[in-house]
């Protein structure tokens, strides 16, 4: 396990990879915090590729990302956070609409909660989670930095198109 701190324009990420993939993108003021283990060395070189990736992202060039995953969490966190890779660049859903894809009408409140701790900020996109009726609700980095990245792919969208 490594970790490195990478700049953006919505303040400092912190990064986590194991040998298999991505464990972790964090706010500086994330809610919860960064979960980078005790002991695991620091590498800002070592993100490269995280860094470039985010750079085209928040330059409105790129829509997905394309690096290998590994996030920790249960089995229904992991489909969740599945689901919310699916969700199309520049749109939203609800947790209603995730639950019903998962085959649980009723687990809206479960979905909530994986989503809330989705350690993958940006990456697996929570932030194209709204409530039932459209309002910004939840997002550990702050609903400013939710609104910034929902405006921001929706400029990205009206250049690409």
């Amino acid at each position: 396990m490594r970790w490195g701190v990478l700049p953006s324009p919505l303040g400092d990420l912190t990064v986590a990879r194991s040998e298999s993939g991505l464990t972790g993108v964090w706010f500086d003021d994330h809610r919860g915090g960064a979960r980078v283990p005790d002991g695991a060395p620091r590498d800002d070189t070592a993100f490269h590729d995280v860094r470039d990736q985010l750079e085209e992202y928040f330059a409105g060039a790129r829509t997905t990302f394309d690096l290998p995953l590994d996030p920790p969490g249960d089995a229904f966190s992991r489909r969740v956070w599945d689901a919310l890779t699916r969700i199309p660049h520049g749109g939203t859903t609800t947790y209603g609409e995730i639950a019903r894809t998962l085959g649980g009408i009723g687990h809206a409140q479960a979905v909530g909660v994986a989503n809330g701790r989705n350690p993958l900020s940006v990456l697996v996109p929570c932030h194209r989670v709204v409530g039932r009726d459209g309002d910004l609700v939840g997002y550990a980095g702050g609903l400013w930095r939710k609104r910034f990245l929902l405006d921001l792919e929706q400029s990205a969208d009206e250049r690409l198109f």
